[in-house]
């Protein structure tokens, strides 16, 4: 299926282990030595696995550019004597997020590009990430046996809200994660710090404004905060490049002082011409997220979230999140049952302990054949309920929600359950994309007056300071370029 396929959990176990494959119990390299041909080979296998998990790499002039300005900085580093020992990727992915595996392999997704106003911040965030490479972070992390799986900080997204740290909660847990563009390694606070002072020691090297730093972790903590506003929540914790990358507001400090002293070239005016029309938000091919709506007009379905909830895409899954319960929507192979269907989902839960559920019903959700079943299962901090509701849309074709829920809360979705649909032909084409597009600033323009033209119906002025790195208090000047979200072609 286009942009919305099923992955085995064995998916994530094997990119696990192609990256702890250059983590042996030898000794580790220093910051200053070469990629070795064991971290070489690692990544090689970890790359493909890392695209697919987060839409592909883009192509196109926009690409090349992130290509270009990330092999500039990563030379610095002296992991490899040539760009070409580097691979660095633009990754179609509406999260923002950036990371580096062993072997030279960089990325970034075109989300967290959006974010950033000037080619300084774009060298900076690959430049950190190449830090982590550097000082061989990964290989540390596992060699003290410490957590470190590609699951990341989200690793707990149920386990630790619902199902304490039970092995079940963490089966699940994991389970959720697949496919939701979440897969990220996890550093210490200690090491995050050397991530930023090697980055900021690249971008000096490479005559680039080493506050850049500062700057752009200054804009992923407003992205951060103002997403959790967005979404009803009074933290910042959805687990993205500045949630996984711990604590951005409190680093931005730390990253000016490092740079106290130092002075290179931005590159803004450049930097903004280049990222002109990038697609910014969901792309249509992998579905999109309207506010409560999740509409995917190649698939020809929709659904809508509880009020209250909110909603992360990815390639594969969709994850619905809220205080009183998670669901995901994905598929999985399907052979014509939707009982068998639902059994296979609840089957691929059961490794610590036996999910079964009651029973399996058979029902009609507008004009969709359906089956749904559900399964109280104790847990460390009590029990939880967790409901497969399934849909057939073809013979060979079914989608489904994996949910879970405190005990007896199982009702929390069924709104979202019973608002599956078909959409037209009309329909689908409606859905038209978000993309970027720079601006000159002309006399008589103010901040409310280009927020008006941000493609959204709410909170425009704070998307738009946000997006453009302005502070509350700041204002244009007549012949500045800026960003705004508009609907594409």
């Amino acid at each position: 299926m286009p942009r919305f396929k099923s992955l085995a959990a064995a998916s994530t176990a094997t990119l696990s282990l192609a990256l702890a494959g250059c983590m042996g119990t030898g000794s580790i390299p220093d910051a200053s030595a070469p990629i070795t041909q064991s971290e070489a080979q690692a990544g090689a296998e970890a790359h493909p696995q890392l695209l697919a998990e987060f839409g592909g790499a883009m192509t196109g002039s926009q690409a090349q550019y992130v290509e270009q300005v990330g092999k500039n900085i990563a030379v610095q580093s002296g992991l490899g004597n040539a760009r070409e020992s580097f691979t660095v990727s633009l990754l179609n992915s509406s999260v923002n997020n950036a990371f580096a595996i062993p072997g030279g392999y960089i990325y970034t997704t075109r989300q967290l590009v959006a974010l950033m106003n000037n080619e300084a911040e774009l060298a900076g965030v690959l430049g950190h990430e190449v830090g982590h490479v550097a000082a061989r972070h990964s290989q540390r992390r596992q060699a003290k046996a410490q957590q470190n799986s590609l699951l990341g900080a989200a690793g707990a997204i149920l386990s630790g809200i619902l199902l304490g740290n039970s092995g079940l909660g963490q089966q699940i847990g994991q389970t959720f994660l697949q496919g939701s563009q979440l897969l990220t390694l996890k550093f210490s606070r200690t090491q995050e710090l050397e991530a930023d002072e090697l980055g900021i020691r690249y971008l000096n090297q490479a005559g680039y404004d080493p506050k850049a730093m500062a700057t752009v972790l200054q804009s992923l903590a407003l992205q951060n905060a103002l997403d959790a506003r967005l979404m009803g929540r009074d933290n910042a914790s959805i687990p993205e490049w500045a949630s996984t990358h711990p604590d951005p507001a409190s680093r931005v400090q730390t990253a000016l002082t490092k740079a106290q002293g130092m002075s290179g070239v931005t590159n803004r005016d450049t930097f903004l011409t280049r990222i002109d029309g990038l697609l910014y938000g969901d792309d249509p091919k992998q579905g999109v997220i309207e506010g409560r709506e999740f509409i995917h007009p190649e698939l020809r379905l929709a659904f809508t979230a509880p009020q209250g909830f909110y909603m992360i895409n990815g390639t594969s899954a969709v994850s619905i999140s809220g205080q009183s319960g998670k669901a995901q929507f994905s598929l999985a192979p399907y052979n014509g049952n939707l009982n068998t269907y639902v059994q296979s989902v609840f089957s691929a839960l059961s490794k610590e302990q036996q999910v079964t559920p009651s029973s399996i019903q058979k029902t009609t959700v507008n004009g969709i054949p359906a089956a749904y079943g559900t399964a109280r299962v104790n847990s460390s901090s009590g029990q939880v309920d967790v409901t497969v509701f399934a849909y057939e849309f073809a013979n060979d074709r079914a989608y489904h929600f994996l949910a879970i829920t405190p005990a007896g809360q199982a009702s929390t979705f069924n709104a979202m359950f019973s608002s599956m649909r078909r959409i037209t032909a009309q329909q689908a084409s409606g859905v038209i994309p978000r993309v970027l597009d720079v601006i000159t600033v002309r006399s008589g323009d103010t901040v409310a007056s280009l927020a008006s033209k941000m493609a959204y119906t709410d909170n425009q002025v704070e998307r738009f300071r946000v997006l453009n790195g302005l502070t509350a208090n700041e204002n244009l000047t007549v012949g500045q370029k800026v960003k705004i979200v508009v609907r594409g072609s």
